[in-house]
Protein backbone atom coordinates (compact mmCIF):
# COMPACT_ATOMS: atom_id res chain seq x y z
CA UNK A 1 0.00 0.00 0.00
CA UNK A 2 1.36 3.65 -0.86
CA UNK A 3 1.87 6.14 1.19
CA UNK A 4 -0.68 8.50 0.26
CA UNK A 5 -3.42 5.31 0.39
CA UNK A 6 -2.51 4.95 4.53
CA UNK A 7 -2.52 8.86 5.30
CA UNK A 8 -6.01 9.14 3.62
CA UNK A 9 -6.74 5.56 5.70
CA UNK A 10 -6.02 6.64 8.97
CA UNK A 11 -7.25 10.69 8.17
CA UNK A 12 -10.82 8.93 8.12
CA UNK A 13 -10.54 6.68 10.74
CA UNK A 14 -9.25 9.39 12.61
CA UNK A 15 -11.99 12.16 11.60
CA UNK A 16 -14.69 9.52 12.25
CA UNK A 17 -13.13 9.16 16.03
CA UNK A 18 -12.80 12.67 16.50
CA UNK A 19 -16.27 13.12 15.33
CA UNK A 20 -17.62 10.77 17.81
CA UNK A 21 -16.17 11.57 20.49
CA UNK A 22 -16.80 15.46 19.74
CA UNK A 23 -20.66 14.27 19.70
CA UNK A 24 -20.78 12.13 22.61
CA UNK A 25 -18.56 13.77 25.31
CA UNK A 26 -19.86 14.98 28.21
CA UNK A 27 -17.56 18.19 28.33
CA UNK A 28 -18.28 19.25 24.53
CA UNK A 29 -21.81 18.07 22.47
CA UNK A 30 -22.59 15.45 25.13
CA UNK A 31 -25.15 13.97 23.39
CA UNK A 32 -26.33 10.33 24.92
CA UNK A 33 -27.83 7.35 23.16
CA UNK A 34 -29.94 6.93 26.03
CA UNK A 35 -31.25 10.50 26.23
CA UNK A 36 -33.73 12.32 27.58
CA UNK A 37 -35.89 12.47 24.98
CA UNK A 38 -36.66 10.29 21.61
CA UNK A 39 -35.65 13.02 19.45
CA UNK A 40 -31.67 13.19 21.09
CA UNK A 41 -31.60 9.32 21.27
CA UNK A 42 -32.77 8.73 17.51
CA UNK A 43 -30.40 11.52 17.17
CA UNK A 44 -27.13 9.55 18.66
CA UNK A 45 -28.46 6.38 16.84
CA UNK A 46 -28.65 7.63 13.63
CA UNK A 47 -24.80 9.36 14.27
CA UNK A 48 -23.36 5.76 15.76
CA UNK A 49 -25.05 3.90 12.58
CA UNK A 50 -23.59 6.67 10.07
CA UNK A 51 -20.27 6.36 11.45
CA UNK A 52 -20.09 2.61 11.34
CA UNK A 53 -21.15 2.77 7.67
CA UNK A 54 -18.51 5.73 7.15
CA UNK A 55 -15.81 3.66 8.62
CA UNK A 56 -16.69 -0.12 7.07
CA UNK A 57 -17.31 1.85 3.30
CA UNK A 58 -14.25 4.24 3.46
CA UNK A 59 -11.84 1.49 4.42
CA UNK A 60 -13.73 -0.87 1.95
CA UNK A 61 -13.08 1.88 -0.89
CA UNK A 62 -9.90 3.31 0.07
CA UNK A 63 -8.39 -0.61 1.15
CA UNK A 64 -9.96 -3.55 -0.50
CA UNK A 65 -10.71 -1.60 -3.76
CA UNK A 66 -7.46 -0.22 -3.86
CA UNK A 67 -5.55 -2.76 -6.36
CA UNK A 68 -7.38 -2.15 -9.80
CA UNK A 69 -8.13 -5.74 -11.37
CA UNK A 70 -7.15 -5.53 -14.96
CA UNK A 71 -10.04 -6.17 -17.21
CA UNK A 72 -10.44 -9.86 -18.53
CA UNK A 73 -11.12 -11.34 -22.46
CA UNK A 74 -15.05 -11.19 -21.08
CA UNK A 75 -14.87 -8.06 -19.55
CA UNK A 76 -18.08 -5.55 -20.74
CA UNK A 77 -17.35 -2.04 -21.69
CA UNK A 78 -18.22 -0.69 -18.55
CA UNK A 79 -15.94 -2.71 -16.76
CA UNK A 80 -12.96 -1.14 -18.98
CA UNK A 81 -14.59 2.72 -18.34
CA UNK A 82 -14.37 1.63 -14.32
CA UNK A 83 -10.99 0.32 -14.50
CA UNK A 84 -10.28 3.43 -16.69
CA UNK A 85 -11.80 6.02 -14.19
CA UNK A 86 -10.24 4.36 -11.10
CA UNK A 87 -6.77 5.13 -12.66
CA UNK A 88 -7.41 8.91 -12.78
CA UNK A 89 -5.29 8.94 -10.24
CA UNK A 90 -2.18 8.49 -11.66
CA UNK A 91 -1.13 12.03 -12.39
CA UNK A 92 1.39 10.40 -15.08
CA UNK A 93 -1.23 9.40 -17.12
CA UNK A 94 -4.11 11.87 -16.39
CA UNK A 95 -4.15 12.92 -19.67
CA UNK A 96 -4.27 9.59 -21.11
CA UNK A 97 -7.01 8.28 -19.45
CA UNK A 98 -9.08 11.07 -20.48
CA UNK A 99 -8.11 10.08 -24.12
CA UNK A 100 -8.99 6.63 -23.85
CA UNK A 101 -12.73 6.86 -21.93
CA UNK A 102 -13.08 9.66 -25.13
CA UNK A 103 -11.60 7.06 -27.54
CA UNK A 104 -14.65 4.16 -26.29
CA UNK A 105 -17.39 6.53 -26.77
CA UNK A 106 -16.57 7.45 -30.02
CA UNK A 107 -15.96 3.69 -30.86
CA UNK A 108 -19.18 3.14 -29.45
CA UNK A 109 -20.85 5.61 -31.99
CA UNK A 110 -18.89 4.60 -34.69
CA UNK A 111 -19.95 1.15 -34.79
CA UNK A 112 -23.00 1.72 -34.14
CA UNK A 113 -23.68 4.29 -37.39
CA UNK A 114 -21.80 1.67 -39.29
CA UNK A 115 -23.88 -0.76 -38.32
CA UNK A 116 -26.99 1.31 -39.08
CA UNK A 117 -26.04 2.14 -42.78
CA UNK A 118 -25.36 -1.34 -43.55
CA UNK A 119 -28.96 -2.48 -42.30
CA UNK A 120 -30.28 0.01 -44.58
CA UNK A 121 -28.60 -2.22 -47.43
CA UNK A 122 -28.49 -5.41 -46.41
CA UNK A 123 -31.06 -7.39 -43.33
CA UNK A 124 -29.94 -8.47 -40.38
CA UNK A 125 -30.57 -12.18 -41.44
CA UNK A 126 -28.65 -11.79 -44.55
CA UNK A 127 -25.12 -13.35 -44.52
CA UNK A 128 -23.53 -10.31 -45.85
CA UNK A 129 -24.69 -8.44 -43.01
CA UNK A 130 -23.36 -11.35 -40.47
CA UNK A 131 -19.70 -11.07 -42.08
CA UNK A 132 -19.88 -7.63 -41.88
CA UNK A 133 -21.32 -7.30 -38.26
CA UNK A 134 -18.43 -10.50 -37.49
CA UNK A 135 -15.86 -8.49 -38.83
CA UNK A 136 -16.73 -5.00 -36.77
CA UNK A 137 -17.10 -6.49 -33.40
CA UNK A 138 -13.25 -8.56 -34.52
CA UNK A 139 -12.21 -4.38 -34.56
CA UNK A 140 -13.94 -4.08 -31.14
CA UNK A 141 -12.11 -6.92 -29.97
CA UNK A 142 -8.65 -5.72 -31.44
CA UNK A 143 -9.17 -2.18 -30.03
CA UNK A 144 -10.16 -3.36 -26.30
CA UNK A 145 -7.31 -5.99 -26.48
CA UNK A 146 -5.44 -2.97 -27.13
CA UNK A 147 -6.58 -0.92 -24.07
CA UNK A 148 -6.42 -3.80 -22.05
CA UNK A 149 -2.52 -4.08 -22.55
CA UNK A 150 -2.32 -0.09 -21.60
CA UNK A 151 -4.46 -0.88 -18.23
CA UNK A 152 -1.78 -3.22 -17.63
CA UNK A 153 0.89 -1.07 -17.72
CA UNK A 154 -0.74 1.60 -15.71
CA UNK A 155 -1.22 -1.15 -13.15
CA UNK A 156 2.52 -2.09 -12.86
CA UNK A 157 3.74 1.52 -13.26
CA UNK A 158 4.42 2.69 -9.40
CA UNK A 159 3.60 6.18 -9.60
CA UNK A 160 5.40 6.85 -5.96
CA UNK A 161 8.33 5.47 -6.88
CA UNK A 162 8.75 7.44 -9.62
CA UNK A 163 7.91 10.65 -8.10
CA UNK A 164 10.39 9.91 -5.34
CA UNK A 165 13.29 9.31 -8.08
CA UNK A 166 12.24 12.19 -9.70
CA UNK A 167 12.92 13.96 -6.24
CA UNK A 168 16.11 12.65 -5.60
CA UNK A 169 17.22 13.17 -9.73
CA UNK A 170 16.76 17.11 -8.72
CA UNK A 171 18.98 16.41 -4.88
CA UNK A 172 21.63 14.44 -6.78
CA UNK A 173 21.28 12.02 -4.43
CA UNK A 174 22.01 8.77 -6.61
CA UNK A 175 24.98 8.91 -9.23
CA UNK A 176 23.91 9.77 -13.00
CA UNK A 177 24.26 6.33 -14.03
CA UNK A 178 22.07 4.59 -11.72
CA UNK A 179 19.26 7.76 -12.88
CA UNK A 180 19.37 7.02 -16.03
CA UNK A 181 18.92 3.15 -15.88
CA UNK A 182 16.07 4.24 -13.13
CA UNK A 183 14.07 6.47 -15.75
CA UNK A 184 14.83 4.44 -18.85
CA UNK A 185 12.48 1.67 -17.46
CA UNK A 186 9.50 4.24 -16.32
CA UNK A 187 10.17 6.06 -19.98
CA UNK A 188 9.44 2.56 -21.41
CA UNK A 189 5.97 2.40 -19.62
CA UNK A 190 4.77 6.06 -20.91
CA UNK A 191 6.12 5.23 -24.33
CA UNK A 192 4.47 1.80 -24.35
CA UNK A 193 1.15 3.73 -23.28
CA UNK A 194 1.15 6.38 -25.70
CA UNK A 195 2.32 4.63 -28.68
CA UNK A 196 -1.06 1.79 -27.88
CA UNK A 197 -3.33 4.94 -27.46
CA UNK A 198 -2.08 5.77 -30.70
CA UNK A 199 -2.97 2.51 -31.78
CA UNK A 200 -6.21 2.91 -30.92
CA UNK A 201 -6.69 6.16 -32.86
CA UNK A 202 -5.48 4.39 -35.82
CA UNK A 203 -8.23 1.88 -35.01
CA UNK A 204 -11.00 4.96 -35.17
CA UNK A 205 -9.06 6.27 -38.21
CA UNK A 206 -10.18 2.94 -39.87
CA UNK A 207 -13.52 3.04 -39.08
CA UNK A 208 -13.66 6.80 -40.07
CA UNK A 209 -12.50 5.65 -43.24
CA UNK A 210 -14.81 2.91 -44.06
CA UNK A 211 -17.97 4.97 -42.66
CA UNK A 212 -17.17 7.21 -45.30
CA UNK A 213 -16.63 4.84 -48.31
CA UNK A 214 -20.72 3.34 -46.85
CA UNK A 215 -22.33 6.50 -46.08
CA UNK A 216 -22.67 7.13 -49.94
CA UNK A 217 -24.04 3.60 -50.98
CA UNK A 218 -27.33 2.65 -52.00
CA UNK A 219 -26.55 -0.50 -52.63
CA UNK A 220 -23.74 -2.93 -52.70
CA UNK A 221 -23.68 -6.76 -54.27
CA UNK A 222 -22.50 -9.15 -51.31
CA UNK A 223 -18.80 -9.94 -53.34
CA UNK A 224 -18.30 -5.95 -53.38
CA UNK A 225 -18.26 -5.43 -49.43
CA UNK A 226 -15.03 -7.42 -49.13
CA UNK A 227 -13.33 -5.59 -52.15
CA UNK A 228 -14.07 -2.15 -50.56
CA UNK A 229 -10.66 -0.14 -49.92
CA UNK A 230 -11.86 0.16 -46.36
CA UNK A 231 -13.36 -3.75 -45.70
CA UNK A 232 -9.36 -4.27 -47.21
CA UNK A 233 -7.69 -1.72 -44.23
CA UNK A 234 -9.50 -3.46 -41.81
CA UNK A 235 -9.36 -6.86 -42.28
CA UNK A 236 -5.41 -6.14 -42.76
CA UNK A 237 -6.01 -4.42 -39.28
CA UNK A 238 -7.42 -8.22 -38.44
CA UNK A 239 -4.84 -10.44 -39.44
CA UNK A 240 -2.00 -8.28 -38.30
CA UNK A 241 -3.49 -8.72 -35.22
CA UNK A 242 -3.64 -12.22 -34.78
CA UNK A 243 -0.87 -12.77 -36.09
CA UNK A 244 0.20 -10.86 -33.04
CA UNK A 245 -1.50 -12.94 -30.46
CA UNK A 246 -0.06 -15.84 -32.18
Amino acid sequence: MNRKKRIKILILNLGIAAANIITFSPVLLGLELAGSGALETALGSTIIFLSGAGLIYGNYKLFVLEKVIPPNKNSTVEDYIEALNMHRGLKTFEVTVDLLLDQIERLQKKNKTIRNIILQIFSASEISYRKFDAVIAEVEKIFFMNSRSILNKMNAFDEDDYNFIRKKYEAWAFSQQFMEEKFKVYDEYIVFVKAATEDNEQILLKLDKLLLEISGLNSIESGQLEQMAGMVEIDNLIKQAKYYKN
